[in-house]
């Protein structure tokens, strides 16, 4: 029982981590109605830039917010620049461009920083609280939480309550009488990459230290887990984002504590075979109105 208390716990702090990452992909699937297979390579490149200032003031937290503002900027210039361009009549143009992007700003990482690991500092420490002799969250665990959650409430209240909100999904949903309405569309996907890239960013700063280290390629895993946690709640749902990555964080912790950790990236493959053959819309996908 405290082996399987222990992976509990364990299993639902980086599930939200997971979590946090299935919201960027959820962002830009309701912004511009593509997946970006180039997120985590976004991502690790504003850790880079959170470490180079990190390591240049002594500050993790000015490094932090660089981290996020990069992202910000990351996202802008990559829709401006490529996707904006990119023919979106066959869903594999976007594809191919995200895994050509993909490849550019590994190859520049590469260049600039090496390709070694490289630590990452925590904020605040990674030795968990003990109850009754069992090992549950430690402080950083409790940060990841709340930061997750935060981007989480700040989000619905975005896409619900704001505006702003309500036109970025018009603008995805139906552009054309969008700019009949006077929205302006391009914009609204402007600023979807941006909080996408944003929210991808965080979700990096919270899982690198966790992992081997900073190195180029070091988001690559963690995107197929918070890729699966998106399909496995839904593209459209960010509730079902968040809880597709406890979701799926529970099953890696369980599946490496009790079979080892070379099976776990062969569960969440499962897992999403079975969901994309039950219910490819998602766990919290909504039903579709019959047209005949």
């Amino acid at each position: 029982m405290d082996r399987f208390i222990y992976l509990t716990f364990d299993g639902l702090s980086r599930g939200a981590v997971y979590a946090a990452f299935a919201l960027a992909l959820v962002l830009i699937w309701r912004a511009a109605r593509i997946v970006n297979f180039a997120q985590g390579a976004m991502a690790v490149a504003a850790v880079y830039v959170a470490y180079s200032v990190t390591s240049a003031t002594g500050s993790y937290w000015l490094g932090f917010v660089a981290a996020i503002l990069f992202g910000l900027l990351l996202g802008v210039v990559v829709e401006k620049t490529v996707m904006r361009f990119v023919d979106h009549s066959s869903p594999l143009n976007g594809v191919v461009v995200a895994l050509g992007l993909v490849l550019i700003v590994q190859g520049v990482l590469g260049i600039i920083y090496g390709s070694e690991y490289r630590p990452v500092e925590t904020p605040f420490r990674r030795d968990a609280f003990e109850v009754g002799g069992i090992a549950l969250l430690s402080r950083y665990d409790v940060f990841v939480f709340a930061a997750v959650g935060a981007v989480v409430v700040a989000l619905s209240l975005l896409f619900t309550r704001t505006a702003v909100g309500l036109r970025m999904r018009a603008a995805a949903f139906a552009p054309d009488v969008s700019r009949l309405l006077g929205v302006p569309v391009g914009g609204m996907l402007t600023l979807g990459w941006a909080l996408a890239a944003a929210v991808g960013s965080l979700a990096g700063m919270l899982v690198v230290p966790t992992e081997l280290g900073l190195h180029p390629t070091a988001m690559d895993v963690v995107f197929v887990s918070a890729f699966t946690a998106a399909v496995v709640g839904g593209l459209d749902s960010p509730i079902g984002a968040v809880t597709g990555g406890l979701v799926v964080g529970l099953l890696l912790s369980y599946v490496s504590g009790y079979l080892g950790a070379t099976v776990a990236p062969m569960a969440v493959l499962v897992l999403l075979v079975v969901v994309l053959l039950g219910r490819p819309g998602g766990l919290f996908s909504s039903a579709k109105a019959r047209t005949a």
